[in-house]
């Protein structure tokens, strides 16, 4: 499962008040069923009931390796493999404490 954070941290001040706004989006891919139709060549449809993509071998991030990108359980690509997309962000907004009005009595 490969996993993509991105992080946005936003700063405004509106009148007197500072806000800061940080905004943290977590993306995970998942491939799932194989969709490769072996039976095209023959006019049909036929898959080969993968249910979800294994890598043949590791991530090599700037080797090149294409083990990474090849079904072990099928041998398909993992293009052929359904992607899913889970997408979750979190917000959250900071304002501090407002020192004028706790140093007047």
């Amino acid at each position: 499962m490969m996993k993509k954070r991105q992080v946005v941290v936003k700063r405004s001040e509106v009148g007197r008040i500072s806000t800061t706004t940080s905004s943290s989006v977590m993306r995970s891919v998942r491939y799932g069923e194989c969709q490769k139709n072996h039976a095209a060549n023959i006019g049909g449809y036929a898959v080969d009931g993968c249910r979800e993509f294994m890598a043949s071998g590791p991530d090599d991030e700037g080797g090149g390796g294409g083990a990474a990108l090849v079904c072990a359980a099928c041998g398909c690509h993992r293009n052929f493999h359904r992607r899913e997309v889970e997408t979750a962000e979190v917000v959250c907004e900071y304002s501090p404490p407002n020192n004028h009005s706790s140093s007047r009595r």
